[in-house]
């Protein structure tokens, strides 16, 4: 069978799409057995709701079987390709289903790229209850859902799945799809392994991946078609060849672009960028990623890399494309040539973890406010020194009584933070250890 019959057929993912609950592989947080959205889907007691997550997840997935599983009449639009007056449609199905005793979802993928115009469209119907929506985003809907919609819907957070979860949907198509089992399929061990690491999390990457293994792979003279790991990494560097605008594969050129600027190098990060313009990528995803990108790669070691990021933001906002181009090539040449730090990144996350494995320390009393008469004569603020009476640093300890003073930020030696690095160590001699 040629490439090209093969791809006449519906691709592997949409083949093995889950069509129930029980099916449905991922997101035990939200689906198990007496979670919050799975209590809500089989008592049929939904609200509106956003669901907010990684590329391959089973965001539309799980709209389809919320409809299915609610005898509901489901409609499916892109917020990219669609506008109000596919909206005003829609809501006018949802009005006469309404009439005749029928619920209606609508589900609105990639939600963040509708402007405020076409989400105010929505309120109305959502408020009401002439449908039921469902967006799914892969932004934080905090920012690029209008806050009026936001209060109509409950947001859930999904998760990239684990390797369990991949693995066990790379077996159930092995063994239950007709295609795989025409072709006489076989997955050896170490491309397994291969194809779940570099899945990446993605269900919608993993399956597409071993699809075009599956039609790269030769027979033998048995008739068996082995998948060995070259051929594995043949079918992922051909997948992330394409582009697709809509999410499929722009997480995996948003990630060259950003390692280029991360490994300062500008000339690279100016190529990916320029693919992802002529591919007609949201330009604000491309400077969220950078405004992003500015504290966690380059931080305290040029901290005008964030102003420069997020002033190209709003200047997106502002002007939009073509000319957009211009403002996005300035913050990426400029965060690109920047020195780099991650110390800030590392420090914060660092002191979650401790915090999540020791039991938080008290406040001390010397640290606490004291506005009334009760907190005074209870010593709150007793023994605390005012850095300004003494010239803008006194040493004393503002860590918990009895918690470790640690050592959570470490400054590199690059750009501006060389200078904080050597001013802390003034400050406090203890930090050499």
């Amino acid at each position: 069978m040629t490439l090209f019959a093969q791809s006449q057929k519906p691709p592997l993912a949409e083949r093995m799409r889950p069509q129930s609950l029980h099916e449905f592989v991922g997101q035990e947080h939200l689906l198990g057995e007496g979670k919050i959205l799975r209590t809500a889907i089989e008592s049929d007691q939904l609200v509106s709701m956003i669901l907010w997550g990684p590329p391959g997840v089973g965001k539309t997935t799980l709209a389809r079987i919320i409809a299915n599983e609610t005898s509901s009449d489901f409609h499916a639009i892109s917020a990219v390709t669609s506008g109000v007056a596919d909206l005003r449609k829609i809501i006018k199905t949802a009005a006469d289903n309404r009439f005749l005793g029928r619920r209606t979802i609508l589900f609105i993928d990639e939600i963040h790229r509708f402007n405020k115009a076409q989400q105010d469209a929505l309120l109305h119907s959502v408020e009401d209850g002439t449908l039921l929506l469902i967006g799914a985003t892969t932004e934080n809907p905090s920012f690029e859902v209008i806050s009026a919609l936001q209060s109509r819907c409950r947001i859930y957070k999904l998760e990239s799945l684990t390797e369990k979860h991949l693995n066990t949907l790379v077996r159930r198509a092995l063994e239950t799809d007709e295609e795989l089992k025409k072709l006489n399929i076989h997955l050896d061990s170490e491309a397994q392994i291969v194809l779940i690491k570099l899945g990446g999390g993605d269900a919608r990457n993993t399956l597409t991946a071993l699809d075009l293994a599956s039609q790269l792979a030769q027979s033998d003279v048995s008739g068996l078609r082995m998948i060995d790991r070259p051929l594995i990494e043949e079918a992922m560097q051909r997948r992330t060849l394409l582009y697709d605008k809509k999410g499929e594969y722009h997480y995996d050129v948003i990630s060259a672009f950003i390692k280029s600027v991360r490994g300062s190098d500008p000339d690279a990060a100016i190529y990916w960028l320029a693919r992802m313009i002529e591919s007609g990528e949201d330009p604000k995803f491309i400077a969220r990623r950078l405004i992003i990108l500015a504290s966690e790669d380059i931080g305290n070691a040029d901290p005008h890399a964030l102003m420069v990021a997020t002033s190209a933001f709003e200047a997106i906002n502002v002007i939009g494309m073509p000319e957009g181009r211009i403002v996005l090539a300035q913050a990426t040449t400029y965060l690109a040539s920047a020195p780099k730090s991650n110390a800030s990144y590392l420090a914060i996350d660092t002191a979650i973890q401790d915090i999540h494995n020791e039991m938080p320390g008290d406040v001390p009393l010397h640290l606490r406010n004291a506005p009334t008469k009760l907190m005074q004569d209870l010593k709150y603020g007793d023994g605390y020194k005012y850095p300004h009476d003494s010239g803008g640093f006194v040493e004393q300890d503002y860590f918990p009584r009895d918690a470790e003073k640690k050592v959570y930020y470490h400054p590199t030696e690059n750009g501006v933070e060389q200078r904080i690095r050597e001013r802390l160590l003034k400050l406090w001699p203890k930090r050499k250890r």
